[in-house]
C-alpha cells in the first residue's frame, strides 16, 4: 500500500486549486502522477471514505477531501463507521490497530472524538 501517496494527493487537492480543477478535469491523468495501488485509485474515484479511512488516511485530511466531494458531517462519519464494518480494522498510519479491538471499539472512539469537537 502506498499510503504517502495518497495523502500526498489529498493533501496537494485540499490545498491547491490547480490540483482540484485538473482532478476535476481529468481525474486519470492526476492519478496516475502518483505511486497507487488499484485498490487506492478505486477508493478515490468513488469516493470509498470509509475504505479511505480503512486504509489509513489521517481524518484531518480525509474530512476535507470528504467536503471536496460534498459529503456531509454525519454522513462523512457514518461512512467511516460503514467502511470499519466493510473492511475491518484501520491498516496503516496513525489509526492502525496493532491488535484487533473490533468494530464497536472504532465506532466508540469515533463517538468520542465526534464529542469532543
Amino acid at each position: 500500500m502506498s499510503l504517502y501517496q495518497v495523502q500526498k494527493l489529498i493533501y496537494q487537492l485540499n490545498r491547491d486549486p490547480r490540483t482540484r480543477q485538473r482532478y476535476a478535469d481529468e481525474r486519470d491523468t492526476v492519478l496516475a502522477d502518483y505511486d497507487l495501488t488499484h485498490e487506492e485509485i478505486g477508493a478515490l474515484q468513488r469516493p470509498d471514505i470509509g475504505l479511505l479511512y480503512v486504509l489509513g488516511v489521517n481524518g484531518q485530511l480525509l474530512m476535507h477531501f470528504a467536503a471536496l466531494h460534498r459529503i456531509e458531517w454525519t454522513d462523512y462519519l457514518e461512512r467511516m463507521r460503514e467502511g470499519l464494518r466493510q473492511h475491518g480494522p484501520v491498516r496503516e498510519g496513525v489509526y492502525a490497530v496493532t491488535g484487533y479491538e473490533g468494530v464497536e471499539a472504532h465506532e466508540a472512539r469515533l463517538r468520542a472524538e465526534r464529542e469532543t469537537r
